[in-house]
């Protein structure tokens, strides 16, 4: 009998796999590629035939992890709906994607931030691309209450940015030690903490900067 061949996506896919839940559990520095490829079932020359060494493996991690959640976050708008809306369905893609992706998670928010500049870039991109999105939904929401067009490139955008750094702390809050009732709170209760303490404060800094006139 013939041993089947294994196709080169889903190998790669594996080895990632395997790679990001190592480096995820034991951080880059402790992870191994000898320990990385046991987990992924293949031998440690294969794994450096597609990934060439360590930092281009843990590279590879970063920007899948990334574009998922990207896609998980952007996915769950309905562009459709209000802005307020399109901010709920946001936030709990967001927040179900990393509690759905522990180790995902971990190496995008715990260890490329603070293991070297080059993987701390890759996770830059993503957040650039987040607080952009966030700062379009406000915009949009300013737009509606008749502001001018100084608020939408000054403080919206400040207010996108303090939005994904409050997402960011409570999704490694609540991926973290349980509390002392034993259960970590579930994604759309995340979600709705910081809805509610996001879009209160966004309406009363539209309600200051209406233009004279509109309603």
């Amino acid at each position: 009998m013939t041993r089947r061949r294994v196709p080169k996506e889903v190998r790669e896919r594996q080895m990632l796999d395997a790679a990001v839940a190592t480096f995820g559990r034991l951080g880059y520095r402790a992870a191994s590629m000898d320990g990385i490829a046991e987990r992924a079932g293949v031998s440690k020359p294969l794994l450096y035939l597609y990934l060439n060494s360590k930092e281009e493996l843990f590279t590879a991690c970063i920007r899948r992890e990334a574009a998922a959640l990207a896609a998980a976050v952007t996915g769950a708008v309905d562009a459709g709906e209000s802005p307020e809306r399109q901010l709920w369905g946001g936030l709990l893609g967001f927040f179900t994607h990393t509690a759905d992706h522990p180790d995902g998670w971990a190496v995008l928010y715990r260890q490329a931030r603070t293991t070297g500049r080059p993987f701390a870039a890759e996770v830059d991109v993503l957040r650039e691309g987040l607080v952009e999105y966030v700062a379009g939904l406000f915009a949009a929401a300013a737009r509606d209450a008749g502001c001018d067009a100084a608020l939408v490139g000054r403080e919206v955008t400040a207010l996108a940015h303090a939005l994904v750094g409050a997402a960011e702390s409570l999704a490694d809050w609540a991926g973290g030690a349980p509390p002392a009732s034993g259960e970590r709170p579930e994604p759309k209760d995340t979600a709705a903490t910081l809805m509610d303490f996001a879009w209160p404060g966004l309406e009363a800094l539209l309600a200051r900067a209406r233009t004279p006139g509109t309603t």
